[in-house]
């Protein structure tokens, strides 16, 4: 049950008795005792982040994915596709709340590629997560789809590295114009420290984020709406497709690229690297590619 309103926003987002926790379990391949502590935590949200694909097919198809439970069951659960972060942490509050887990919506400004100085919208979700019997809540973010994301959940406290699946990470506080504090998610790479986004604990409803999916995933400005990206995570390699170039980045810091020939190849590796398949009719823009 939820520890206070606060963080009980996303509980109530959807009725979670519409949630088939056994296929979403069997989807990440996730076994154990269901209860509501930190290593269940950190194992679902590794499951996870290895079962289902992070893509934007969608959005290049027409419209912005449906965050109604039901479609996302359909679409991240029962079909060999993944999604993008509304759809995936969407889902992922949905379950940790009825394991028992209070959780909460936030949205942050990405800054990956972006030019220092020039914030970005809200356009990224990520979920704050009350677990009980411990002191402090933690980030869980199963939705980012760049290289610094997070395989396990991160504690909310500042200027302590932590590290998951072979990453670093770590928060900050940056001064700002606005009443509360802002949060910096960073990782290591490259031997420094970059910024991947910027949050504040300022709690978002289901209203919120269906607005900030529409301006994602149908906006025609919204990079997702242009140009396909994909990411697909295990425990010793990443593979990242953006447009045909395709990088396989290795748990010792390897890193491969080749560019696909054309559409055929793109669903071709999609359908057997990425594990993302389209039905046969169905073709991407070639201004995607």
């Amino acid at each position: 049950m939820c520890q206070d309103t606060y963080r009980c926003l996303m509980a109530d987002t959807h009725d979670t008795r519409q949630l088939d926790l056994d296929a979403y379990l069997a989807r990440t391949e996730w076994s154990g005792e269901r209860r509501a502590d930190l290593a269940t935590l950190r194992s679902l949200h590794r499951a996870h982040m290895y079962g289902i694909p992070f893509e934007n097919l969608q959005p290049l198809l027409g419209s912005a994915p449906s965050l109604d439970l039901t479609d996302l069951q359909h679409k991240l659960v029962g079909s060999p596709r993944g999604g993008y972060c509304y759809e995936h942490n969407t889902l992922f509050a949905a379950v940790l709340s009825v394991f028992g887990f209070g959780v909460t919506g936030l949205s942050a400004r990405v800054r990956v590629g972006a030019d220092p100085g020039q914030p970005r919208p809200r356009t990224h979700m990520l979920l704050l997560v009350d677990v009980p019997g411990e002191d402090g809540p933690y980030i869980a973010d199963v939705g980012f789809g760049a290289g610094g994301a997070l395989v396990e959940p991160a504690p909310l406290v500042t200027d302590t590295e932590f590290t998951g699946g072979n990453r670093r990470h770590r928060y900050m506080h940056e001064p700002h114009n606005g009443p509360l504090e802002l949060w910096v998610f960073q990782t290591h790479e490259d031997g420094v420290w970059k910024d991947q986004y910027a949050f504040t604990l300022e709690p978002c409803e289901a209203p919120d984020f269906e607005v900030f999916n529409w301006h994602v995933g149908a906006n025609p400005r919204s990079p997702f709406t242009r140009m396909l990206y994909a990411q697909r995570s295990s425990e010793d390699r990443r593979l990242i497709l953006r447009r045909r170039i395709l990088v396989e980045a290795h748990a010792d810091g390897t890193r491969t690229k080749r560019e696909l020939s054309d559409g055929a190849e793109v669903l071709r590796v999609l359908a057997e690297d990425f594990g993302i398949v389209l039905p046969e009719d169905i073709r991407l823009p070639d201004s995607a590619l």
